[in-house]
């Protein structure tokens, strides 16, 4: 039995051969990560390395903050070691104690504005922690990396420096490509079904797969019994959506042709299937159609219209495919729509 280990992601440089400030890792369900990071920051602390905040998406998560991080680990590791909380400023933030010693704090995105003010307590963080940055249901904070990013100015300003080195570790199970985090940092359409470490400005993602963990999952009774529901595959495979050739089929019937897409000086066209509820990509286009769209400034022309990356219909075709209602005629198809859908 093999549990998820951290050493190597945090060894790593990043694309410019500097230290990274950002450390992402995603596997499947069960694979440790969560109580090696944990674990990691409480030997941190222990060693007198400094204190650390867990960061949560919103504030109704911190009220047992303390519990949810310390619990596994208390029991697997530090057995005659405890933690408590402490509710401040009328539950914006809580102060973590170790044994009765102030090791930390918890702090949610969505209370980022009002932080502000608080930053002064906070610069005696060395290390931040977000555990499931990848939403399951799909339920993000309004402009969230902007609320990440003032957090961590938040808490990486002072100390005699204008800005601190305070590295971020993330961790996450394989949801969905389109996150706000993938979109952000350009890794939708990077990662492939066998990357290991992606190397970014600043950033290091680690997208690993723990075989115990997922024999585990798969040999459950209660799962072999929803083995056909997609949630068992995702938990147990470490399935993204772009990651293999799910989708990649024509749709049966005739479909009704929506618009054309330009991308990287190439043509591609959607089609609708209403009947079927599915929308269809494919590189074969009607160039006479009125209907034309374009995703950089290299590819806009005279009746072209450029894509906001904050439309509407944008914001329609990412429910749709995150409802599993596209389908490709091949993986170029498919990677032009994840640029599409994270520009």
């Amino acid at each position: 039995m093999t549990y998820y280990d951290g050493t190597k992601l945090l060894s790593m440089m990043d694309i410019n051969g500097k230290k990274p400030e950002l450390f992402m890792v995603t596997t499947n369900r069960t694979g440790g990560k969560t109580t090696w990071f944990n674990r990691y920051f409480v030997k941190k602390f222990k060693a007198g390395q400094g204190k650390f905040m867990l960061l949560h998406r919103f504030n109704y998560e911190l009220s047992d903050c303390h519990d949810k991080f310390f619990k596994d680990i208390h029991n697997l590791f530090y057995p005659d070691d405890n933690m408590s909380s402490r509710c401040m400023a009328k539950g914006l933030y809580y102060e973590l104690y170790l044994n009765d010693v102030h090791c930390g704090y918890a702090v949610a995105l969505n209370g980022a504005d009002a932080i502000k003010k608080y930053s002064h307590i906070f610069n005696d963080v060395e290390r931040i922690l977000f555990d499931e940055f990848q939403s399951e249901n799909n339920k993000y904070c309004t402009d969230e990396i902007k609320k990440l990013l003032s957090v961590h100015t938040s808490v990486s300003r002072g100390r005699g420096k204008q800005i601190r080195y305070v590295p971020v570790y993330m961790c996450g199970n394989t949801v969905s490509l389109l996150n706000p985090y993938y979109t952000a940092l350009g890794i939708s359409d990077r990662l492939k079904q066998d990357t290991n470490f992606l190397r970014g400005d600043g950033s290091v993602v680690e997208q690993g797969y723990i075989k115990s963990a997922g024999d585990a999952m798969m040999e459950s009774g209660f799962n072999r019994a929803f083995s056909s529901n997609d949630y068992v595959a995702y938990a147990s495979q470490n399935i993204y959506l772009n990651d293999n050739f799910s989708f990649i089929e024509k749709p049966e019937g005739r479909g009704r042709y929506m618009y054309t897409i330009k991308y990287l000086n190439k043509h591609y066209a959607i089609y609708e299937y209403d009947s079927l509820g599915i929308m269809y990509v494919t590189d074969r286009y009607n160039e006479s159609f009125p209907i034309k769209l374009s995703l950089t400034t290299d590819d806009h022309n005279i009746n072209y219209v450029m894509l906001a990356k904050n439309s509407l219909m944008i914001g329609s075709m990412r429910q749709l495919f995150n409802r599993g209602c596209f389908r490709f005629k091949n993986l170029e198809c498919k990677a032009m729509l994840l640029k599409l859908l994270s520009y």
